[in-house]
């Protein structure tokens, strides 16, 4: 998905790029924090669904390449059927078929919490779990529908990313979750510089208010209600004079500015958190959490993927600050990489890094 930052850009130099950071730290710290907040949501409930009936292809499905590519290839499919529906003014559909699908991983990332609250109240019913996530579930998408405001898509988002990140992450050996990853990156390059479509689809789910993305304001007045439905593809234009860029810059002062991340940007690196802590071997001290047990090598192992896509994030930081969507995934899905192998090797060992995997 793509990165993308409105409002004072004055060039390209380097010194140009620290001063628009120092300018909009804010809303960088905020969209780091929301980026780390999602992942580690989502390490929290991993041990509830760390079950061979959990994962989506079954225990013997988790080491088989085929199963990323047809989760890749429905992505693409999604992605142009998304664009083909919005081209023909069909935003209903479209509305009706991401709200679905969040609502489906929101609720994996409510119930752990709420078979919590119902656990500390005393009451152990599975029905009453159900229930109880089913309404959280619904409420949140009714609010989200009713008044999709930049902090009600945020709370959402990150919820969704949780949920999203974990039940992929538990499916997948870390080897598999690489390869979706490059494969992903590429894509991704080629469609936020080359195609551009990805522009074109990150504009319709902001068009539809829909939280396939995470905001963050860079003014106490900013309405994401009332953003415009060509924030991505309004710096792509033909004509800009770059070199007066004043008149096609909104004032600051106008609180409308404000840093996209596509929630893809946060799920694929989430993924190889979840995916380390899930499948890598078992080794080191027990660590009890409020779900379930860890092991402090994977731990070691997926934190240390995080802190590689958090340098990432801040490695793609120096580029949104030039004021153009850029692609995240290089970015975010190396620095990820990275982290893993460094810590892998640290933690664990370079020949636990690796997983026996087949096509079928």
């Amino acid at each position: 998905m793509a990165l993308e930052v409105r409002g004072s850009m004055d060039g390209s130099e380097p010194a140009n790029v620290l001063e628009v950071m120092r300018q909009q730290w804010a809303s960088m710290v905020s969209m780091g924090g929301m980026f780390v907040g999602t992942i580690l949501l989502g390490l929290s409930i991993q041990p509830a669904y760390d079950f061979d009936e959990v994962r989506a292809f079954g225990a013997e499905g988790a080491s088989k390449g085929g199963y990323v590519a047809l989760e890749l290839l429905f992505i693409m499919i999604f992605t142009v059927l998304i664009i083909w529906l919005a081209r023909r003014g069909l935003d209903f559909i479209i509305k009706a078929i991401v709200m679905f699908a969040l609502w489906f991983s929101l609720f994996y990332a409510v119930q752990p919490y709420s078979a919590l609250l119902w656990w500390l109240i005393g009451i152990g019913s599975v029905n009453l779990v159900f229930g109880s996530t089913v309404v959280i579930s619904t409420a949140l998408m009714l609010l989200l529908h009713l008044y999709p405001e930049w902090y009600v898509v945020n709370t959402v988002g990150v919820l969704v990313g949780a949920g999203v990140i974990t039940l992929i992450g538990v499916s997948f050996v870390p080897v598999l979750i690489i390869a979706f990853m490059v494969a992903a990156a590429v894509y991704d390059h080629w469609a936020v510089n080359s195609s551009k479509h990805m522009l074109e689809l990150a504009d319709t789910m902001i068009k539809n208010k829909l939280p396939v993305l995470l905001v963050a304001p860079k003014g106490k007045g900013y309405s994401f209600i009332e953003e415009d439905d060509r924030v991505m593809r309004s710096e792509e234009s033909e004509d800009m004079d770059w070199d007066d860029p004043a008149p096609h810059i909104k004032p600051e002062s106008d609180g409308r500015d404000a840093l996209f991340m596509g929630l893809g940007d946060v799920i694929f690196p989430g993924m190889l958190v979840i995916s380390s802590v899930s499948f890598l071997p078992e080794w080191g001290p027990e660590i009890g959490t409020i779900f379930g047990t860890m092991y402090a090598g994977p731990l070691a192992v997926g934190l240390g993927t995080l802190f590689g896509g958090l340098c990432g994030y801040v490695a793609l930081m120096t580029k949104v600050a030039r004021g153009e969507a850029q692609a995240g995934l290089p970015l975010l899905n190396g620095g990820s990489i990275l982290g893993y192998l460094i810590s892998g090797v640290i933690a664990v060992g370079p020949a636990a890094l690796w997983q026996d995997i087949s096509f079928l």
